[in-house]
């Protein structure tokens, strides 16, 4: 088991709920915009959000925008220390910095010395593409034994000054070179890890090649935080995170729809009819799972284990429970009654 660290009130590894993340797109400057967006994301579901720290008119914002927002703020910084300092000073709860990239030993202890004494975590962010040149030079290549030589690179530099409040988190935009070096970090260390795979791409390739990654890992028993990272709007990040939880048994609640991949036997339009269902039942937050099925003669059998339940056929739909036929309606009816089954059930 991973140690624990607590970013704001979050609890982050030592058998804690694996948490979602995700990072804002907006210029941490503009503080209207960054509070609208965070906001967001956390009426989306994300646990800690991450916002970029690219110069000091971004730190000093984010004073404001605690003041603003009852959720976790991580500060992401690059390069300068001085920002580090300056974003613990105006009370970030988390900073994600490469200890490697910010100058000498005085100014890694300067952020170490800062952090430590206002209880600050940091998490050590190892990408693929900015391992030190020589380590670089060892391994020939972005490896996972590379990238978890630079965590530890990383972590021995502020353990050397008593700060031991650390995540990691070893990124590559392949999915099997970072599970590997996941799976190998297990081995060497107990920091909490924070698991994601980075420059995946757009919604639909980006958000397969993190369930493969991410997925593989939670299975393992790997991982404390994640952030699914896609060329999409952030809030599709968060919501990607939370199904891959569910899908691997690390979450509970809400609806879970499951419906069928059609076949020759289907007479209706179930992509729209499912699509529909989704975008109704999204705000429900109850642990239900809901089929919705193309087929009236095979489609209750096989959804037995839904909750609730529609098939279609032509002009007419069907409405069960746990696999067991309860109503006939009109076809054009059958998502009408099914919703209102449901909050009838749930009113009573």
């Amino acid at each position: 088991m991973t140690r624990k660290i607590t970013v704001g009130g979050v609890e982050i590894g030592g058998g804690a709920p694996v948490t979602v993340q995700s990072m804002t797109n907006t210029r941490t400057d503009d503080v209207e915009a960054t509070v609208s967006q965070i906001i967001s994301l956390k009426t989306a579901g994300c646990d800690i959000v991450r916002v970029a720290v690219p110069d000091m008119a971004a730190a000093r914002a984010i004073s404001d925008i605690k003041e603003r927002v009852d959720i976790p703020i991580v500060a992401d910084i690059h390069f300068d220390y001085r920002l580090a300092l300056e974003a613990a000073a105006r009370g970030v709860d988390k900073i994600r910095i490469n200890p490697g990239n910010i100058g000498s030993d005085d100014r890694v202890r300067a952020v170490a010395d800062e952090c430590g004494k206002r209880g600050i975590p940091i998490r050590i962010g190892v990408n693929g593409g900015s391992i030190e040149k020589h380590i670089l030079a060892k391994y020939g290549a972005a490896t996972p034994e590379a990238m978890c030589e630079s965590a530890l690179y990383h972590a021995r530099l502020l353990e050397r000054y008593g700060f031991e409040d650390i995540a990691v988190s070893m990124k590559a935009a392949d999915v099997p070179t970072t599970v590997a070096a996941y799976r190998m970090a297990r081995e060497m260390f107990d920091y909490p890890l924070h698991l994601g795979i980075t420059h995946t791409g757009t919604a639909y390739g980006g958000l397969i090649k993190s369930a493969m990654g991410i997925g593989a890992l939670l299975l393992d028993g790997i991982g404390d935080t994640l952030r699914v990272s896609l060329t999409a709007p952030p809030e599709e990040e968060v919501r990607a995170g939370i199904e891959i939880l569910r899908a691997a048994g690390l979450r509970t609640g809400g609806v879970r729809i499951i419906s069928c991949p059609t076949c020759g036997r289907c007479e209706i339009d179930l992509f729209s009819l499912a699509d529909e269902a989704e975008k109704r039942l999204k705000g429900l937050n109850r642990d239900l799972t809901v089929a919705i099925m193309g087929c009236v003669v095979n489609g209750p059998g096989e959804a037995k284990e839904a909750d609730y339940g529609i098939a279609g056929g032509r002009g007419v739909g069907i409405l069960f429970k746990k696999g067991k036929i309860v109503k006939k309606v009109g076809e054009d009816a059958v998502l009408d009654e099914l919703m209102a089954m449901i909050r009838a059930d749930l009113d009573t």
